[in-house]
């Protein structure tokens, strides 16, 4: 919170972007934000991983920061072919209900081409459903109040 404080004033949303992990980085930029936005790969291991995540969250709401809160969940990798994203969609929905973005980010081919060029998916590939995917997800977050 201290970094970002002579700097907060000058943006509307400051974005940090926290490596799956849950070390001293990710408490400290949980400690620093009013929100956390959770990416959750649509994977089976990935579920036992967000449910670590919201006990760290709970922990950093009673110990640093009372005002973090969970803006929501937002699917990753979906692959609305296989029936496995769809269930662990479903289980997701179960367990934090209300939270679970609409937005799904489906997997494709142009996000680690992304990677290579250096670039994010709204300048490299601007016509595809990554990108397509996420100013769905910008429209939503804004809509439900999420992002002043």
């Amino acid at each position: 919170k201290r970094v970002l404080a002579p700097v907060q004033d000058f943006y509307d949303v400051i974005l940090i972007d926290c490596q799956p992990s849950l070390g001293l980085l990710t408490v400290n930029a949980l400690t620093a934000s009013h929100w956390v936005l959770v990416p959750l790969e649509c994977e089976y291991f990935a579920l036992r991983g967000v449910a670590l995540l919201d006990d760290i969250i709970k922990k950093v709401q009673v110990n640093t920061n009372p005002e973090l809160q969970l803006l929501g969940i937002l699917p990753t990798m979906f692959d609305r072919k296989t029936v496995h994203s769809r269930e662990v969609l479903e289980r997701i929905n179960d367990a934090f209900p209300d939270k679970v973005c609409d937005t799904t980010i489906a997997r494709t081919v142009r996000f680690p081409e992304t990677t290579v060029a250096g670039e994010p998916i709204t300048s490299y590939a601007s016509s595809s459903v990554g990108a397509a995917s996420y100013r769905r997800l910008a429209r939503e977050l804004i809509a439900n109040g999420g992002v002043r």
